[in-house]
C-alpha cells in the first residue's frame, strides 16, 4: 500500500497490525501546508502536541528526568532556593535587629549590669588574697562564682562577648546615620509649606515695600542668625541646628572610640603584681612576678628594664574612739634603678602611683612579715629570714607558712598564725588593732622525711602535708608553740627549734601598662562635648512668604520645647518690615477641641499636598535630621497625620 508523504502520522516504513503503535517524531518531516496565517498556527499547534506527546512518553519510559519541571530534581533545586531564600531573610533580620538602636541601649545596659559584680565581689587581677578568702568563708556557693568567671568579670567571655556584640551594634547603627546626616549637609532646606496660619508662632501683614526687597531684608537677617537659606520666587525657607545631630553623631562614634581604646589596651597591655619585703627589691622581669596576665598582643622583650627597692614602709590608723583602726597613711619609700641612669628615690603611695617609662606602678596592699630562724636536729640553720603572712581580717591577723625543705635528719615546717596586737580575753587570743602593738607568733609544727626535689612549683602559702606528721607532746597534744619578738622555742626529741627575731612589713605592688589611655580619655571627652552639643543645639525653621503687599512669616521648633521660637519669629517680621502681628495669630494659636494649644488639628483636609508637590525626608530612626522638609509632629498633636502642617507649596 502506498504512503502518502504529505501524512503526518503516517510510518515511514511499513508495519504489521501486531506491532505497537508508533511514537511521533521530532525529526518526522513536517505536512506540507497551504501558506497563510491560519495554516501556520495549525502547523505549531500539531508540532506542539507532537512534542509534548514524545515528552510524556519518555517520562513513562524513564528518560529526561532532567528536563521534567516537575521531577525531583527540579523539586530540589526549588527546596535549595527556598532554603537560601529563609536563610538570606534571617540573616538580614538578624543584622537588622542587631544594629538597631534599641538593641544597642539593650546592650550597652547589659554591659553595665554586668560590670556590678565586677564591684561587689573581689576580683583576682586586683585582690586575689580577698578571692581566696571569699572561697574559704563561703565553700559552699564560692566555687560556683568561680566557675561563672564572676571573680574576674572583665576578663571573662561572656563580658567580652557582650562587648563585641555592643562594638559591632553600634557601628551597624551609627554609619548609616553618619551617610544620611553628610547627604543632609548638601541638600537644601525644604520648601515653604501651604499655610502659615497652621503653625505654634506665626505673623502677617502688609508692608510697602517692593517683594525684592522684603525679601533681601529677610536673608540678611536669617544669614546673620545662622540659618541655611533656601529662596524661592515666593519666599524663603530657613533652618538651623545641623550641629545636634552632628553632637549626636559625635558621641556615639566616641562610645565606639572608647571600646576601640580599651581592646586596644586589652590586647598589648599587661598587668602584673608582686610582694616585696622590706629591704628586698623586684626587678621587671617574668619571673619576678606572683602573678601576671599579658593580651595576644604582648612580647616579654617589650617589658622596660628597671628595679624598684623596698626601703621602709609606714602605715598609720586611726586611734581615736571613731573608726578606730581606719587607715590613715600608706607610704612607701623606694629606690628606683635604670640601666644606664643614677639610682632616684622616690615616695609611692595609694593613688599616686610612679610611671617608669611608660609602666604605672601602683601600691595595692600590705601586711606583715615575721622573721625567723629555724634550726635542724642537727643544731644547723635550715631557714632564715622574713616570711610573708597574708592578713585575714580588719585587725591584720595573718596566716602563714614556714617551710625548712633542707632541714636534717628530718625536714621541718610549720603552720603560723599572726597577732600584731595580741590579746586575750574571753574571746580567745586575737588582734584588736591593726599596728604592731604588741606582735606574737603562734605556730604548729609538723616533721618528715627528706623529699626529693622535683622542681615542681607549689603554693607557698598552703602547707602540703603530704609525707609530713604533725608533731605531739607528750599528753598527746599537737605541739603550739606562742612567741614573742627574741624568744625561741625547741621542738621536742631534739628534732630542732624556732626563733621568732623581729619583724619586718611587705607591700604589694601592681605593674601595668595601658598603652591605649589617653585615646579612652580623649574619646571620654570628646563624648561629653558631642552630647553636651546634641542637648543644648536647637534646630528649628522659619518661613517667609511675600504675596503683593502681604507679608507671612512662621517658624517651627523640631524639638519638644520651644523657647525663644515667638521672639525669633517677632525679629523675622520685624526685619521683613511687618510693624505688628496681624491677620493671624500672634503667639499660640487658639485651643481646637481635644488639642492643646500650639498644636493643629486633626481634620486638617486642606492641608494635603498639592498634585506634583514632593517632601525630602531625611533617613534616621527617630532622630532629626538636617534637610527634612516636614517637622515632627509636635508634643500633643493626638491624631493629625505626620508632617501635616508643612504640605510643600
Amino acid at each position: 500500500m502506498p504512503v502518502d508523504p504529505l501524512d503526518p502520522v503516517a510510518p515511514s516504513d511499513p508495519v504489521t497490525p501486531s506491532d505497537p503503535p508508533p511514537r511521533a517524531s521530532l525529526s518526522a518531516p513536517e505536512p506540507a501546508l497551504k501558506p497563510g496565517p491560519r495554516h501556520s498556527r495549525q502547523a505549531l499547534g500539531d508540532e506542539r502536541v507532537a512534542i509534548e506527546g514524545e515528552e510524556s512518553e519518555a517520562r513513562g519510559a524513564g528518560q529526561g528526568v532532567g528536563d521534567d519541571p516537575d521531577g525531583p530534581v527540579a523539586d530540589g533545586r526549588a527546596r535549595m532556593n527556598r532554603a537560601r531564600g529563609m536563610r538570606s531573610g534571617t540573616l538580614r533580620w538578624a543584622w537588622a535587629t542587631l544594629t538597631s538602636m534599641r538593641t544597642a541601649l539593650a546592650l550597652l545596659l547589659l554591659l553595665g549590669l554586668a560590670a556590678i559584680p565586677g564591684s561587689l565581689l573581689p576580683q583576682r587581677p586586683t585582690s586575689p588574697f580577698g578571692v581566696a578568702q571569699y572561697l574559704l568563708d563561703n565553700p559552699e556557693w564560692g566555687p560556683w562564682l568561680e566557675r561563672l568567671g564572676l571573680f574576674d568579670v572583665f576578663g571573662s567571655p561572656w563580658f567580652a562577648a557582650v562587648y563585641l556584640l555592643l562594638f559591632v551594634s553600634l557601628i551597624g547603627c551609627i554609619l548609616p546615620r553618619c551617610r544620611a546626616y553628610y547627604d543632609a549637609l548638601r541638600a537644601e532646606p525644604g520648601a515653604l509649606p501651604r499655610r502659615f496660619s497652621r503653625f505654634p508662632d506665626h505673623a502677617a501683614g502688609a508692608v510697602g515695600l517692593p517683594a525684592d526687597q522684603v525679601l533681601d531684608d529677610a536673608e540678611a537677617h536669617l544669614r546673620q542668625a545662622g540659618y541655611r537659606i533656601r529662596r524661592e520666587a515666593s519666599g524663603i525657607s530657613a533652618e538651623k541646628g545641623y550641629l545636634r545631630e552632628a553632637g549626636n553623631l559625635i558621641f556615639h562614634l566616641s562610645l565606639i572610640a572608647v571600646l576601640i581604646g580599651l581592646a586596644w589596651g586589652t590586647v598589648f597591655g599587661y598587668r602584673g603584681s608582686a610582694i616585696v619585703v622590706e629591704g628586698k627589691a623586684f626587678s621587671n622581669t617574668l619571673t619576678q612576678y606572683d602573678e601576671f596576665s599579658a593580651g595576644i598582643g604582648f612580647r616579654p622583650e617589650n617589658l622596660p628594664a628597671f628595679t624598684i627597692a623596698l626601703d621602709a614602709f609606714e602605715a598609720e590608723f586611726e586611734i581615736g574612739p571613731v573608726q578606730r583602726g581606719a587607715a590613715r597613711l600608706f607610704r612607701a619609700t623606694v629606690t628606683v634603678s635604670r640601666p644606664g641612669q643614677e639610682p632616684q628615690r622616690q615616695l609611692l603611695e595609694v593613688n599616686a602611683p610612679l610611671t617608669i617609662d611608660g609602666t604605672d606602678v601602683h601600691l595595692l596592699g600590705h601586711g606583715y612579715a615575721p622573721v625567723v630562724t629555724v634550726r635542724d636536729g642537727n643544731g644547723d640553720v635550715a631557714f632564715s629570714g622574713p616570711v610573708v603572712f597574708l592578713p585575714a581580717d580588719a585587725n591584720f591577723t595573718s596566716n602563714g607558712v614556714i617551710k625548712a625543705p633542707d632541714a636534717r635528719p628530718e625536714r621541718l615546717a610549720f603552720e603560723g598564725l599572726f597577732l600584731p596586737t595580741a590579746q586575750i580575753d574571753e574571746a580567745g587570743m586575737r588582734s584588736v588593732f591593726p599596728d604592731a602593738w604588741n606582735p606574737q607568733l603562734l605556730v604548729n609544727a609538723w616533721a618528715g622525711p627528706p623529699r626529693v626535689e622535683t622542681g615542681a612549683p607549689e603554693n607557698i602559702y598552703v602547707l602540703d602535708q603530704t609525707g609530713l606528721e604533725q608533731l605531739m607532746r607528750p599528753d598527746g597534744q599537737p605541739v603550739r608553740a606562742g612567741l614573742e619578738i627574741g624568744t625561741s622555742y625547741d621542738l621536742p626529741d631534739g628534732r630542732g627549734s624556732i626563733s621568732f627575731d623581729g619583724l619586718q612589713r611587705w607591700t604589694k605592688l601592681q605593674i601595668s601598662t595601658t598603652p591605649g589611655g589617653w585615646f579612652v580619655l580623649g574619646s571620654v571627652l570628646l563624648a561629653i562635648a558631642g552630647l553636651s552639643v546634641s542637648l543644648t543645639v536647637r534646630p528649628r525653621r522659619l518661613f517667609v512668604r511675600v504675596a503683593g503687599d502681604s507679608v507671612e512669616v512662621a517658624g517651627l521648633d523640631r524639638v519638644d520645647g520651644r523657647a525663644g521660637l515667638p521672639e525669633a519669629v517677632a525679629a523675622l517680621a520685624a526685619a521683613c518690615g511687618i510693624a505688628g502681628p496681624g491677620g493671624g495669630t500672634p503667639g499660640e494659636p487658639e485651643p481646637v477641641d481635644g488639642h492643646p494649644a500650639g498644636t493643629l488639628a486633626a481634620d486638617q483636609t486642606d492641608m494635603l499636598p498639592e498634585p506634583g508637590s514632593s517632601r525630602t525626608r531625611g533617613a534616621g530612626s527617630g532622630d532629626p535630621t538636617p534637610g527634612r522638609t516636614s517637622p515632627e509632629p509636635r508634643e500633643g498633636s493626638r491624631g493629625r497625620p505626620e508632617n501635616a502642617e508643612e504640605e510643600s507649596e
